[in-house]
């Protein structure tokens, strides 16, 4: 096989990968709706690089789906997965991108975390300076 012919098919692969990313949105209202029953719950993740294991523990919501809109504003129920990743915009134009799963609301503020083994927080987000949430999966 030529090197062109695998770069070429390397390239569809990537692009097939890159694009079964799939953005949706929701509103504050929204979020606030589905997570009114929610519980926290603690969460045990495991990496196994055997003879070693490695343990992290975070704090999260006890969600297993939640309702939002595609682009096109059509509803879906998606599951949400250790994968399923939110960007919350302010109205200041910041970004911040953190886990779904580990999305506390508490006291009109929104916590999470950066990862699933250190705990890294991201800076407590106020409910009233939210201009755009999305999900990805």
């Amino acid at each position: 096989m030529k090197l062109s012919s695998k770069i070429t098919r390397l390239l569809l692969i990537s692009a097939l990968f890159l694009s079964g990313c799939a953005t949706y949105h929701l509103s504050t209202y929204s979020l606030l709706e589905q997570f009114a029953d929610t519980q926290k719950e603690t969460k045990v993740n495991v990496i196994a690089a055997y003879p070693i294991f490695f343990f992290g523990t975070v704090t999260g919501n006890n969600l297993s789906e939640i309702k939002c809109l595609d682009k096109n504003g059509q509803e879906h129920i998606i599951p949400v997965t250790r994968g399923t990743g939110i960007r919350i915009t302010k109205k200041d134009g910041t970004r911040n991108t953190f886990y779904f799963d580990t999305l506390i609301i508490q006291d009109s503020t929104i916590t999470g975390k950066k990862d699933h083994f250190f705990g890294i927080n991201v800076k407590p987000i106020n409910l009233n300076d939210i201009e755009k949430i999305e999900l990805q999966r």
